[in-house]
């Protein structure tokens, strides 16, 4: 199996519509042992989630912007397993004075906590995990992303928060290569997810993707990113990292709308 025996951390599962959730299926029917997280409100939430998964696993509260909760995790998965060989990357959150076509009005702070928690904390994961995963000898790292090559509608300081999120994966594929650990993103299309749903205006998204993704693009299934993130923690991508993974239907490489046949 793709993912046999591999020992993975899989963030930000809320529910089960969720790209993480998803993930975490698909990981354990590849052979992984896994756990998840999820984070104040949500948590029970995920721990319901985790129910449908098919063997329940375990949770850890895991805050990324807080180093006791950082820290805790390590110390669970170091007596857990004693190493970990990936991880899903699936934080983001900013404020609703960041979002919404508010750009030019968002305060300085709310930009900051919408890059504290969707960019910087690629790197806390990444830190937090790294004596697990030089003890697995190397591992991969994914996270998950948001065409940012152009402004969209509404999405604002968040998708300024994915373009950030893009050089923290160039950046921390540069200092841990040497370690044998592989750093990558998946930069997703439009999903129907709690969190996207959240995001005033959604429907423009769907909307540009309808008409341009040459490939039929379904908004209701996440499972072709989850595949994607599971083969990129997968013995399968040995020598892939830095990179930004599109699964998008083929959206971004596309300049104008496709006859959809």
């Amino acid at each position: 199996m793709l993912l046999d025996g591999k020992r993975l951390l899989i963030t930000g599962v809320l529910t089960d519509d969720s790209i993480a959730w998803h993930t975490a299926r698909i990981a354990q029917e590849q052979g992984a042992n896994i756990v998840c997280t999820g984070f104040g409100r949500g948590l029970r939430l995920t721990e319901r989630s985790v129910q449908r998964l098919p063997n329940a696993c375990d949770v850890l509260e895991l805050d990324i912007n807080d180093p006791d909760h950082v820290e805790a995790m390590r110390a669970d998965l170091t007596d857990r397993w004693g190493a970990v060989d990936g991880a899903l990357h699936a934080i983001a959150f900013a404020p609703a004075d960041a979002l919404g076509g508010n750009f030019l009005a968002t305060p300085v702070e709310s930009a900051q906590t919408a890059f504290t928690t969707s960019a910087f904390s690629y790197k806390t994961l990444a830190v937090g995990l790294l004596p697990l995963m030089e003890a697995a000898g190397g591992g991969a790292l994914v996270t998950l992303d948001f065409d940012n090559t152009q402004a969209w509608p509404a999405y604002d300081w968040m998708g300024v928060s994915k373009a950030a999120l893009q050089a923290v994966t160039r950046y921390l594929a540069r200092d841990l290569g040497p370690k044998n650990i592989r750093v990558n993103a998946v930069s997703a299309g439009p999903l129907a997810t709690v969190a996207a749903k959240s995001i005033p205006g959604f429907e423009a998204f769907q909307d540009a993707w309808n008409g341009r993704a040459p490939l039929k693009w379904d908004e209701t299934n996440p499972e072709p990113v989850a595949k994607m993130v599971c083969v990129l923690m997968s013995d399968w991508a040995p020598a892939t990292s830095g990179e930004v993974v599109h699964v998008d239907g083929g959206f971004h490489a596309i300049a104008t709308g496709v006859s959809q046949g």
